[in-house]
């Protein structure tokens, strides 16, 4: 039996980000045999305390998983791994800095997902930017195995640090769900929508997501959209919300956990629209792609590599709006790409084998 305990993440059950539905991913019936996972997990997050979950062990940290405290939080996991497992697996780079010191203190295999290039995002002052560029240094110069997440991410590595990294990407398919009979139907008309007769977005209300961008075209359209987020959550969501909730084209609804009413709403949409500009993979993209239906995406590097060149790209509100406008959007080809690249059976399968 192979020990694998996993550092970084809020916890499991999974209800933050794409880290945390990884993990969840990875656990249960998509777990191999011969592997053992223990995830750390933020007693400050987590509503419930479970010590076990889908065929793995949890152990807790009193610290919040995400912010400030996301330093110590992944420092403390790593003191509590240096016995009792096999492999040590870290997703993010917040508590690399303390890896000069593991190192020397540990033995097993250290595996290190360094994410989408964190350090760039713009929410991060320059005095944290630094930080989180010597954590990822730090990471990819002491990591057994270097995961990225995307070919861009690849390649950026190679550039970079002159270091190969391992191209694992994220799944989707746990999206895909039989609903009840007459459910869509209802979730549909509770928000006075028509099947394929809206977009939808559904992200973090950010800077680097270009939500303002993406609601300023909307503003100018007749096209309706419904725009999932937290849009209480800081200054530049509220003032979106403020300027754009008097618009009768536009609907703005608070994060949507329900996955029953999230996947009526994403399954039935006419398009979908992703305007993340940072990271690598992201995972709320490869979900919208299994969905079949047409995605228009901003023009970043990552964006493209996955979704393979094939999807509609805008670089600003003019040029998405003007793809808004055609007629002749197609999204086959989206899910015949979700399916071949990211299903959670073949990535789970892909770690597994890092382990070995």
């Amino acid at each position: 039996m192979i020990k694998v305990a996993i550092i970084g993440t809020q916890g499991v059950p999974a209800r933050y980000g794409g880290f945390e539905s990884l993990v969840e991913n990875l656990l249960g019936e998509n777990c191999p045999e011969d592997v053992e996972y223990t995830v750390f997990c933020s007693s400050k997050d987590m509503p419930e305390r479970l010590s076990y979950y889908k065929g793995a062990n949890l152990e807790y940290i009193p610290l919040k998983a995400n912010g400030l405290q996301s330093v110590p939080y992944d420092i403390i996991s790593m003191c509590k791994v240096l016995r009792g497992y096999d492999v040590i697996l870290v997703l993010g780079v917040s508590g690399c800095l303390f890896l000069p010191i593991f190192h020397k203190l540990n033995s097993k295999k250290l595996i290190i997902n360094i994410d989408g290039m964190e350090y760039k995002r713009n929410k991060w002052n320059k005095f944290v930017k630094r930080i989180l560029k010597k954590s990822e240094a730090l990471a990819v110069k002491y990591a057994d195995v270097i995961i990225t997440d995307n070919k861009a991410i690849r390649d950026y590595v190679a550039m970079e640090y002159g270091k190969r990294s391992k191209l694992i990407a994220y799944g989707g398919d746990h999206v895909m769900r039989e609903l009840p009979e007459g459910f869509a139907d209802s979730t549909l008309q509770k928000y006075g929508l028509k099947k394929k007769d809206y977009a939808i977005a559904v992200c973090r209300i950010e800077p680097e997501n270009n939500c303002d961008m993406v609601l300023e075209a909307f503003s100018n359209s007749n096209r309706h959209l419904v725009y999932i987020g937290n849009w209480n959550h800081n200054v530049y969501s509220q003032e979106l919300r403020r300027k754009y909730s008097g618009y009768k084209n536009i609907q703005m609804l608070d994060a949507i956990y329900d996955l029953d009413i999230l996947f009526a709403l994403r399954s039935n949409a006419g398009v979908y629209i992703h305007g993340h500009s940072a990271g690598g993979t992201n995972p709320s993209l490869v979900e919208a792609m299994f969905f079949g239906i047409p995605i228009i995406s901003f023009d970043v590097v990552f964006n493209r590599a996955t979704t393979a060149n094939q999807a509609y790209y805008f670089h600003n509100s003019d040029e998405l709006l003007a793809i808004l406008r055609r007629s002749d959007l197609d999204g086959t080809n989206m899910k015949k790409i979700a399916k071949e690249r990211y299903t959670w059976k073949t990535i789970s399968k892909q770690y597994a084998e890092l382990y070995r």
